[in-house]
């Protein structure tokens, strides 16, 4: 079996004086999506912080192809081929659409995206658009797609299709299964559970900043699952 592209062990951290996330770990392979389950409060997105470098990890290794990754910034983090979108502020609101998108890349080319445009077509009609005009599940599709484009290739998603329309959740996957396909590795929080079951691999569950349950999705019953989501 390919050694993992990503793993991280153990891993305490939090806010202030407060642990959130209280020794998880996990890891993710080349074209594989790890999707991180869990109610709401339990640190799914303190851990993608964690992973990404916007918090300082107090214990446990993050290593990105075999390399410890733990002292590095998020820019470090991402010269080395991992991207990140969070849940909350998640575009530049006084910026347009087309420059939301291009402001990653150098050259500023909007072709870049024609691929990302065929899916999601609102995006296109919405170029000179102010972003902060845009509904929640608009600019959801926004951030998705400027993380997407950065052909990194590890990417953390955080609720991804929060507030999406079904058709365009629907888009995602098929977007990030052809990325699959590519080689490129998703670790994507979620609570939608039929989105995160039709793009996972693999499963990490948290209750408590703990894991509760892990495994593949051949391994694991959407009954299980159901236990640790319910409130």
């Amino acid at each position: 079996m390919n050694q993992p592209i990503f793993s991280f062990e153990n891993i305490v951290g939090g806010y202030g004086t407060g642990i959130v996330v209280n020794g998880v770990s996990g890891e993710v392979r080349s074209g594989e999506v790890l999707s991180i389950l869990g109610r709401n409060g339990v640190g799914k997105s303190t851990l993608l912080k964690l992973l990404f470098g916007f918090l300082q990890s107090r214990k446990g290794r993050i290593l990105f192809r075999n390399k410890e990754i733990n002292d590095f910034d998020p820019p470090s983090r991402r010269k080395l081929g991992i991207s990140y979108c969070p849940q909350e502020r998640i575009v530049f609101e006084d910026l347009t659409v087309r420059e939301n998108l291009t402001m990653m890349f150098p050259d500023r080319r909007i072709e870049e995206f024609n691929v990302y445009f065929e899916n999601f077509p609102i995006l296109r009609e919405r170029l000179s658009q102010r972003a902060g005009t845009l509904s929640g599940g608009e600019r959801k599709i926004l951030a998705f797609v400027r993380t997407l484009a950065e052909k990194q290739l590890l990417i953390l998603l955080d609720e991804p299709s929060e507030g999406v329309q079904l058709e365009n959740i629907e888009r995602m996957r098929v977007l990030i299964e052809d990325l699959k396909r590519s080689g490129r590795s998703f670790i994507v929080v979620e609570q939608n559970l039929s989105f995160a079951e039709t793009i996972a691999d693999n499963y990490l569950v948290m209750d408590h900043g703990q894991t509760v349950l892990m495994g593949s999705r051949r391994e694991i019953n959407r009954e299980d699952l159901i236990e640790y989501l319910s409130v």
